[in-house]
């Protein structure tokens, strides 16, 4: 199985694709933990992408499908992947089949997992981390004992800017002008599937499996 997870910041796709790389023993793709590790590992690629991400830029599409084309060229990912949080653009999703198409390959679909706005606002805005420990919380869905105070340290508990509502809506704008698109795109080829992200997270999965043809884990 190869498959695009696509969706807004908060729709849940790397609890997602977490979870269905496990179901199908292929691994999980994301463009931003491949962002994080050559930075952290100093290579000259990480050093190039920490050049952008220090001064709060995007790292340019070229940078990000270098990475994404080493990754899946990786003997784990020949027999399939999931990619989240990858292509974010149709540039970005042309150049992706491009590359599959040198290597013989082709994506079996391209997921959309579909929150309403304001759902995600509620999601992200209500997140809050101790400023000690770095655990998360949630004022409605995971609150503290004590309003403000960490259960596991007794830190203060803060709102990262990140997660503030204008943040969010600035983001969920930057995705419905870029990303979305991305649906257009991949309808246009015959690939799009798209799954209803409100609701438990084991329920969602199940809708992704149906989606994708009622594909089911290998058995073990």
């Amino acid at each position: 199985m190869r498959l695009v997870l696509l969706g807004p910041p908060g729709a849940g796709k790397g609890t997602q694709a977490r979870a269905l790389a496990t179901l199908w023993g292929i691994p999980q793709v994301s463009s931003g933990d491949l962002l994080r590790t050559v930075v952290r590992e100093d290579s000259e690629l990480g050093r190039e992408a920490a050049s952008y991400m220090d001064r709060g830029q995007l790292v340019p599409d070229e940078l990000v499908l270098k990475l994404i084309d080493e990754r899946l060229r990786k003997k784990d990912a020949r027999k399939g992947f999931i990619l989240d949080g990858f292509p974010r653009n149709v540039m970005q999703a042309e150049a992706l089949a491009k590359g599959l198409d040198k290597a013989g390959l082709k994506l079996d679909k391209a997921v959309a997992v579909i929150v309403p706005d304001e759902e995600i606002v509620k999601r992200i805005s209500g997140r809050r981390t101790c400023a000690k420990c770095n655990a998360m919380y949630h004022v409605a869905f995971e609150p503290p004992k004590k309003p403000g105070v960490c259960d596991k340290c007794g830190g203060e508990l803060y709102q990262r800017e990140d997660d503030a509502e204008e943040t969010v809506r600035e983001r969920l704008k930057v995705f419905a002008e870029a990303t979305r698109p991305l649906l257009d795109y991949y309808g246009r080829l015959g690939l799009l599937e798209q799954v209803d992200g409100v609701g438990r997270t084991d329920d969602v999965e199940k809708r992704i499996l149906s989606a994708v043809n009622g594909v089911a884990p290998p058995p073990k």
